[in-house]
């Protein structure tokens, strides 16, 4: 049974963007579970009336416990801009999370190596390079606190495997429910509380800026935070 359609944050005829959930695969793997192209692909064909196989090109990925903004390429053209906008670091990603454990700071920035464990599937930190490491920076400021949580906004410097997780892990916090890097209780749902807030760019043949906002997962804990 195919799950339903996350909400479309923007559509035209050159890019989609949804609101991923934190079960939703971007792309189809090994699993054989119901990948979040193939639900987009269908509500495409069957919107459109598309005869054949719909062109849906995956142009990043947020990992399946990440909720937020998800990016698709409709057309070829598009996918070809927008792999190169991710590439030269020119589209702007800003992220919320929710940890238990206060940053060092109300706001700073995080400087690390980061090396990637294959077996694992999980990215190891550094304070120096070593060998099969990767330079990783983000910056985060505290946009808010409850009684037993902290949520933060955080911005992307790189595009490291598991950067924010791996790093606010190593300073300390951890995302609520990320277990693999050091939670002590899972989330109901198996997802963590980290969530694609913001993704904005030039459109890739318009020329004109995209700026979407994500609303947050409908849960008890984000809900904490509604009104920020």
């Amino acid at each position: 049974m195919q799950k339903d359609l996350p909400e479309i944050l923007h559509e035209d005829n050159h890019i989609i963007i949804v609101n991923k959930r934190s079960s939703d695969l971007v792309q189809g793997d090994g699993t054989g579970d119901e990948s979040l192209d193939n639900i987009v692909r269908s509500y495409i064909k069957d919107k459109y009336g598309k005869p054949g196989d719909v062109f849906l090109g995956v142009v990043h990925r947020l990992d399946r416990p990440v909720s937020g903004c998800v990016v698709y390429a409709r057309t070829s053209k598009a996918l070809t801009r927008l792999s190169e906008l991710f590439r030269t670091r020119d589209v702007k990603k800003s992220y919320w999370a929710i940890v238990t454990d206060r940053p060092p700071a109300e706001e700073g920035s995080l400087q690390n190596f980061l090396k990637k464990n294959e077996k694992q599937n999980k990215s190891y930190v550094y304070d120096k390079e070593v060998k099969g490491s990767k330079s990783a920076e983000l910056s985060y400021r505290i946009l808010a606190r409850s009684e037993r949580y902290y949520l933060l906004e955080i911005d992307l410097l790189t595009g490291r495997h598991h950067q924010i997780r791996a790093q606010l892990a190593a300073a300390g916090c951890p995302i609520r429910g990320d277990l693999k890097y050091g939670a002590k209780r899972s989330n109901e749902g198996g997802g963590i509380s980290l969530h694609s807030r913001r993704i904005s760019f030039i459109h890739p043949v318009r020329n004109e800026e995209i700026n979407v906002v994500a609303p947050l997962p409908d849960d008890r804990i984000w809900k904490l935070f509604k009104n920020v």
